[in-house]
């Protein structure tokens, strides 16, 4: 199977974009935007899995104060 990418440089930031499904993930160079993208294509093809609660807090985020919600933020709109 072939999957078509456009990767382009967009200021300080490499931009990767699998055509098929129209996922786009960036990063600070070439590598990094592709395993990016690879992550992301993952992730919308439900191959991924939720983030335990430890790795959320590695990250900064407490679970246990945070939920989903009925609506989207202002900034997902």
């Amino acid at each position: 199977m072939r999957t078509r990418i456009t990767l382009t440089e967009e200021d300080e930031w490499w931009v990767a974009t699998d055509e098929e499904t129209g996922v786009t993930s960036q990063g600070g160079t070439r590598v990094e935007a592709l395993e990016n993208l690879d992550e992301a294509v993952e992730l919308h093809k439900g191959d991924g899995r939720e983030p335990t609660n430890e790795e959320l807090r590695e990250i900064g985020i407490n679970p246990e104060n945070n939920k989903s919600g009925d609506t989207l933020p202002d900034a997902l709109k």
